[in-house]
């Protein structure tokens, strides 16, 4: 018996010392060319078949190529997402500004949201005394309130955590905000207006369940609740 078979059955070779010393002499099979040859390996798709170990690096490589072309579309479709909804808070912005009393301001956020974001569901519940004046003028889009009223109670939750949510809300919420609209509603995001909601709120309801879930991320609800707030306070 040779010195080096008394190691290996003193020492048993397993997956690990195989792979270790492959990594440690990459050049293994350049060295030992008609060795790659005659390894073969199971086929991953077809039963009883066998591939050469070049054929299935190929193939490794190959589905490991696609799956990067499918995070690198996943990624751009994100960025032109992100990129559409900045665009749509810059028009929101410049409407904002050209606001010069608070109907104006109230009408430019609901004239962006239906125009620039496509919500044909959105409620702006103010809890500002000057906007109670102002329901007839604004529509259906403004409500006055108070914060203690028993309807925004329901919302205590949001107004305190001063974040907006997204998702499902109960029934009683739901009517509140929408009325008689409020059976085509899906799903809704909610946006605190102020410290802890001390202005109100801003909701945006959507027909497709999915449209607003819990998991989605709300930097640009956020974003949008800063410029509304900022521009009703001036």
């Amino acid at each position: 018996m040779t010195s080096q078979a008394r190691d290996i059955k003193q020492h048993p070779l397993n997956d690990g010392n195989v792979a270790e010393y492959l990594q440690t002499f990459p050049d293994f099979f350049e060295r030992n060319g008609s060795l790659l040859a005659k390894l073969r390996l199971p086929h991953m798709r077809d039963a009883g078949a066998t591939v050469s170990l070049v054929e299935r690096q190929v193939e490794v490589l190959r589905e490991r190529n696609q799956s990067l072309e499918r995070k690198l579309k996943e990624l751009v479709d994100v960025a032109r997402a992100n990129d559409g909804l900045a665009d749509r808070i810059h028009r929101l912005s410049q409407r904002l500004i050209q606001a010069r009393t608070l109907l104006d301001t109230i009408n430019a956020v609901e004239t962006s949201l239906r125009e620039d974001f496509d919500a044909m569901h959105s409620v702006m519940v103010l809890f500002m005394e000057d906007a109670r004046s102002l329901e007839n003028s604004a529509g259906r889009f403004l409500r006055s309130d108070s914060p203690a009223g028993a309807d925004i109670k329901t919302f205590e939750s949001l107004l305190q955590s001063g974040k907006p949510r997204c998702g499902q809300i109960r029934d009683a919420q739901r009517d509140y905000l929408f009325g008689k609209d409020s059976i085509e509603i899906g799903s809704v995001a909610l946006t605190p207006l102020g410290p802890k909601g001390a202005l109100g709120i801003l909701a945006i309801g959507a027909s497709d369940a999915e449209r607003f879930h819990p998991a989605m991320s709300t930097e640009f609800l956020s974003r949008i609740g800063e410029l509304v707030t900022y521009a009703l306070i001036r």
